[in-house]
């Protein structure tokens, strides 16, 4: 029989019959265990493993009976002798049979960890980190880490009394957390590893190291900070973040959601998203260790968790926005999928919610507040509006141009604008203050969006949707939007960044030496100042003659219409813009406006410069020096029609401007002479410009101003009938006769048609003709006319009232009402007249 199978039967006091396993075993121990391993008789044991492998279970069986026996008698020294002769005959052995020697030795590590001693503990986890970096053959189908995972998790959180201590056993938590991570991670029978019950030991461990470290910088203690003093081994935070980065970078697709969760948890219990320093250095570190292909994951999760923080306090909605807008800044430049319009729309929810915490209109938690505590609370909310302008400007400005294009597209969508429907913002509910903040936002926004954009065509950058309710907010009574629009215009507009040298409202003397940046303008541009340019001249006509405009204002026109010449403006353009430019002096110097002093004196100003900056622009002398002798007329006997002058803190205004000292004033006759020869059409000078009024810009401002004044019903039932008036005469001229209908259709016909001067002159007619009537008409005249008008319109109403408001015929009869008595008078079927869809 052999002696190795009958060892159960053997008496242990015999030392020649016990196992030869077992007494290598015992001769690496000494009898002082100071002495430590005795390194021959450890060769011998390995030597004897490798050669027979299959009792590799039986010597790690006995290694940890020894070990167990040491730790309950508290003769550590054997243990550390023990574990010692483990971590050698794991590194030499790697044969199959290593798999049942594999679970003694973590059965023995494991015996360590649940010990109370400090050092046992490091021990055991070095022992485990030691095992974590072998790489197996062949997977193991079994084993499980549920047990290191947690007690590696509370090491991590030690509260030893002794500082030198905690560390030790934060350090080796740390440690032990990122060889299960390195063991488990790569293997595919252990993707076990990433559900929500081990990521929610794991990731709250690291961050603790983590958070406890920069709560230590902060307070000032005297305790060592990170990187100094210490190796990157030792420092609990240092190491935390390393494991951190490793465990994310390792994540894949599917476990992505696990990951990030229990960090949100985290930022939640120990509340740090007030001040939220800490969170935002955890999602840098999540948005550079993660793939790219999985930013927009990330991006999901914050923005799910801010919903879910929706009734939260201002300043912990402001710190999740912040977190959002490094998330979106990092991943902006790759690729951020399908998340690029669902980041907007949640900002833009929140947006419109913190407005309605600002105003009051939503129900507050503490209704009795005092007046200190509301303000305060206004404040926060505006910290909140801002993170997410932010977050929006600098997100759709880190974007590629072809997703820019779409995002300005997106937010302009969403700027309410009074007369065109917005389906995102109720107006109504908000009313008009919360409205202006909204547009205020969003423009600012958009500010932030178009800085940088570059577009070879302006087709492309300003189409249609984007450029009508823009220039609809560019004619609002509110000196700040219109100031956000001309921005915008510039960021666009501006593809050669020039606005920095024409900053500032001014009387240019060399134009060459601001070295201008320019090329030849594209036939795609040509064709839009045609189809659009003359949109842009009468909103620039418009902007300008607004009561409230500031000093401001006038720079961003003087920009404007420098920046159009510069990048749009061709032969036709500049006369156009010539044409622009006397209409506005025009329009400052005449009496029909109800303006403001100041306003005209602007005016005068900013086409003084502008025309200043076109002259030297297309290089041509005799207006150059037409422009520069009223210029210096003008320095002489009126500064305050020049901008250096007007502009000033305490300029005097005149009480009215001498329209008769022509000197003064730019002469279309002395320009157009100057501009005759090749190149210009300087005829069409002679026409005047004339700002064709769209009927929704009429309509939009008596809304505006309804809105303005709808504390009093009389103001604003009288605006609607003007809107109605309005309307009813558009379409009752608009209606073509029969008789022009019936009208054959030639080429006289057609040129006629194109040819806008005979409009144009029958216009100016029509109005000299209204103007003297009402100056010379007598009143009985005047009040007959506007009675037939009105009866006109009430005519009108009362058949649209009578075919809304009467009810159809009904063959059961219709009850009226004669001499007090009540009649019924029955409709026979054949005689109604139903709809056409109804007949069949």
């Amino acid at each position: 029989m052999d002696p190795e199978s009958s060892e159960s039967g053997v008496c242990g006091c015999c030392g020649p019959l016990r196992p030869r396993y077992k007494r290598l075993v015992d001769n690496i121990f000494p009898e002082d265990p100071k002495d430590g391993l005795s390194k021959s008789d450890m060769e011998k044991l390995t030597f004897y493993a490798v050669s027979a492998p299959e009792k590799l279970d039986r010597i790690g069986a006995y290694l940890a009976e020894r070990l167990s026996r040491d730790v309950v008698r508290h003769r550590y020294g054997y243990v550390v002798i023990a574990m010692e002769a483990l971590d050698q005959l794991l590194m030499a052995c790697h044969s199959q049979s290593i798999k049942p020697f594999v679970e003694s030795f973590l059965h023995m590590v494991a015996k360590l960890l649940e010990s109370r001693e400090p050092d046992l503990q490091v021990l055991g986890t070095n022992s485990f980190v030691k095992f974590a970096n072998i790489e197996e053959d062949t997977p193991s189908y079994h084993r499980r880490y549920d047990f290191f995972v947690s007690q590696f998790s509370a090491m991590c959180h030690s509260t030893h009394e002794d500082p030198e201590t905690r560390t030790r056993i934060r350090v080796a938590g740390i440690k032990g957390l990122q060889g299960v991570v390195r063991k488990t991670v790569n293997d595919e029978l252990q993707a076990i590893i990433w559900e929500p019950q081990h990521m929610d030991k794991l990731i709250p461990s690291m961050l603790f190291n983590m958070q406890d470290s920069e709560d230590l910088d902060r307070a000032g203690h005297p305790s060592t900070p990170s990187g100094a003093g210490q190796d990157g081994d030792e420092n609990p935070a240092a190491l935390a973040e390393s494991c951190f980065r490793e465990l994310l970078g390792r994540a894949a697709y599917g476990n992505m959601n696990n990951a990030v969760r229990p960090v949100l948890v985290h930022l939640d219990s120990h509340h740090l998203w007030d001040p939220n320093e800490f969170a935002v250095s955890c999602f840098r570190i999540i948005m550079y260790s993660i793939q790219a292909q999985h930013s927009h994951h990330v991006i999901q999760q914050v923005l799910n968790h801010l919903d879910h923080h929706n009734k939260n306090t201002p300043r912990v909605r402001a710190g999740i926005v912040q977190v959002l807008l490094e998330t979106v800044a990092i991943a902006a430049k790759g690729s951020v999928g399908p998340t690029v319009l669902e980041v907007f729309n949640t900002l833009l929810k929140h947006l419109r919610m913190s407005v309605d915490f600002e105003l009051g209109e939503t129900s507050r938690r503490n209704s009795s507040s005092s007046v200190s505590s509301g303000r305060g609370k206004e404040s926060e909310e505006r910290i909140v509006q801002n993170a997410i302008i932010q977050t929006i400007g600098f997100f759709g400005g880190n974007l590629p141009d072809y997703q820019r294009a779409e995002v300005m597209m997106f937010v302009m969508g969403k700027v309410p604008v009074y007369g065109t429907p917005c389906h995102s913002l109720d107006t109504v509910k908000i009313g008009h203050q919360g409205t202006k903040r909204i547009q205020t936002m969003l423009l600012s926004s958009l500010i932030m969006v178009t800085s940088g954009f570059k577009s070879k065509s302006m087709a492309a950058a300003l189409p249609p949707p984007f450029l009508d309710p823009l220039f609809s907010i560019s004619l609002m009574e509110d000196s700040e939007l219109r100031q956000l629009v001309l921005e915008i215009l510039h960021n666009i507009i501006d593809r050669h960044d020039n606005r920095a040298k024409l900053r500032g409202i001014r009387i240019i003397p060399n134009v060459a030496a601001l070295k201008i940046k320019r090329e030849k303008i594209s036939k795609q541009d040509v064709a839009f100042m045609k189809k659009h340019g003359q949109q842009l001249y009468r909103h620039i006509y418009l902007g300008c003659k607004e009561e409230d405009n500031v000093h401001k204002n006038f720079e961003l026109l003087f920009t404007t219409l420098a920046t159009v010449t510069i990048e749009l403006a061709n032969e036709e353009v500049v006369i156009d813009l010539i044409r622009l430019a006397i209409a506005l002096q025009d329009m400052a110097l005449g009496s029909e406006e109800n303006m403001p002093m100041f306003i005209r004196c602007g005016i005068n100003a900013l086409v003084a410069a502008y025309l200043n900056f076109l002259s030297q622009m297309i290089a041509n002398p005799p207006f150059c020096q037409h422009v520069s002798k009223v210029i210096e007329l003008r320095n002489l006997d009126a500064p305050y029609l020049l901008p250096e002058h007007i502009f000033r803190d305490k300029c005097r205004l005149p009480e009215s401007l001498d329209k008769e000292d022509r000197q003064l004033y730019f002469q279309t006759a002395d320009m157009a002479e100057c501009l005759a020869g090749p190149g210009y059409n300087a005829e069409r000078l002679s026409i005047p410009y004339i700002p064709q009024v769209t009927v929704l810009y009429t309509v939009g401002k008596i809304l505006h101003r309804c809105k303005q004044t709808s504390r009093d019903r009389l103001t604003r039932r009288k605006s609607f009938v003007d809107t109605i008036s309005l309307q009813v005469d558009i379409m009752s001229n608009s209606l073509p006769d029969k008789s022009q209908l019936a009208e054959e259709i030639t080429f006289e016909t057609l040129k006629k048609a194109i040819d806008t001067t005979g409009l144009e002159e029958q216009e100016r007619e029509k109005r000299r003709q209204v103007m003297e009537k009402f100056q010379k008409a007598p009143f009985e005249e005047i009040a007959a006319h506007c009675e037939s008008k009105a009866n006109m319109l009430h005519d009108r109403l009362a058949q649209i009232f009578e075919l809304t408001i009467r009810p159809p015929p009904s063959p059961s009869g219709v009850v009226s009402i004669s001499a007090g008595h009540t009649q019924h008078q029955s409709v026979p079927i054949y005689e109604m007249k139903f709809p056409d869809l109804c007949v069949y």
